[in-house]
């Protein structure tokens, strides 16, 4: 299954029809310089079902990890701030918006995603995350989009079934070990109002969105599978 924080890797639009879907009606329709409404359809549902390059590079890089058993470590400043921070930022969130968010702890998977996200109210999901320094922290609603984390939480929508899901970036004063040598007055925030610390961005369903999230996501399970297969295969043939 693919997981909501991969989604943004493999959405993206490929350039062209992979040639192995190409049926021969499908050549014929493409060979046509004028098409009908019906027929650019055949090429669109195939051209959805079609990786792109990034999306394949990115599955190759799972297919190894199963392989061989591993699974890299990725751990940065950014991150280490976000796991120590985690629990101010609820509070912080709680504290300006008036709610009563707590911790998720549950992951559910439909069959082709899984996920676990943030926290879950009556009418909509929440999403925090940390910033690292001022000069980062979003300061408008239109400042927050990124195509990355609009596809997790689309995919959260899914599986937790809200209508709505709000991405929240807060901003919690940098631990001193993590400044490092950086400048202390974008890191420190405690001055700072707390209203003037969260910013919100909210994505509503969309069920065409959906029924592409779920292609894709066919789609890059079938070649994640073939691909595992054609390692294996290889390296047995290498070795005999």
């Amino acid at each position: 299954m693919i997981r909501c924080s991969s989604l943004g890797k493999i959405m993206p639009d490929a350039k062209s029809i992979d040639p192995a879907l190409m049926t021969d009606e499908a050549k014929s329709i493409h060979a046509k310089k004028k098409r009908t409404d019906e027929e650019q359809s055949v090429l669109d549902a195939l051209l959805m079902k079609t990786l792109s390059v990034g999306a394949k590079t990115y599955l190759k890089g799972l297919a190894r990890q199963v392989v061989y058993g591993y699974r890299p470590e990725l751990r940065t400043k950014y991150t280490d701030k976000g796991l120590i921070v985690e629990d101010r930022c609820i509070e912080l969130y709680n504290s300006v918006m008036l709610s009563d968010a707590v911790k998720n702890t549950e992951r559910r998977s439909n069959g082709w995603l899984t996920g676990e996200c943030d926290f879950l109210l009556p009418h909509k999901g929440v999403d925090i995350k940390a910033s690292w320094s001022l000069e980062t922290f979003p300061v408008l609603s239109e400042d927050c989009h990124d195509s990355d984390y609009e596809w997790q939480m689309r995919g959260y929508m899914i599986l937790f079934d809200r209508q709505e899901w709000e991405v929240a970036f807060c901003m919690e004063s940098t631990p001193p070990e993590l400044i490092r040598f950086e400048q202390e007055d974008l890191h420190i925030v405690d001055h700072i109002p707390e209203n003037l610390r969260v910013t919100t961005i909210t994505y509503q369903r969309d069920a065409e969105k959906e029924a592409r999230i779920e292609t894709k996501c066919n789609a890059a399970m079938e070649y994640l599978a073939e691909t595992i297969k054609r390692i294996k295969r290889e390296h047995q043939e290498d070795e005999s």
